[in-house]
């Protein structure tokens, strides 16, 4: 479980996407997209990951795949893609504000 949860927060730091395209972005936006993301969760703004995780978990069980975190004109979403046990590819958005659950659905 947690070998998982350290995979995710890799693959969170280096997906995230505030607004500016990480492929495109040079790396001083990144760093800065990853300090702007670091400050949020150190204001409370932002619920740590594993919590998300396991709200995840709670709703689609099966293995997190990606894990981005997205601004959209709510606020920033948490896109969780996790693989099931039946070989399903499903993504869970969630507030990352709230941890609320906003939409579960097919990839």
């Amino acid at each position: 479980m947690k070998s998982r949860i350290a995979v995710a927060l890799v693959l969170l730091l280096s997906t995230m996407s505030l607004g500016i395209s990480t492929g495109l972005a040079d790396k001083k936006d990144r760093k800065k997209e990853h300090e702007i993301v670091r400050e949020a969760l150190q204001r409370g703004e932002v619920l740590p990951l594993e919590k998300i995780l396991a709200i995840a978990a709670k709703e689609v069980p099966g293995d997190v795949i990606e894990v981005e975190l997205e601004q959209e004109k709510i606020g920033l979403i948490y896109e969780i893609k996790i693989l099931t046990s039946t070989g399903r590819v499903r993504e869970v958005k969630i507030d990352a504000r709230t941890g609320k659950v906003m939409r579960i659905e097919d990839d």
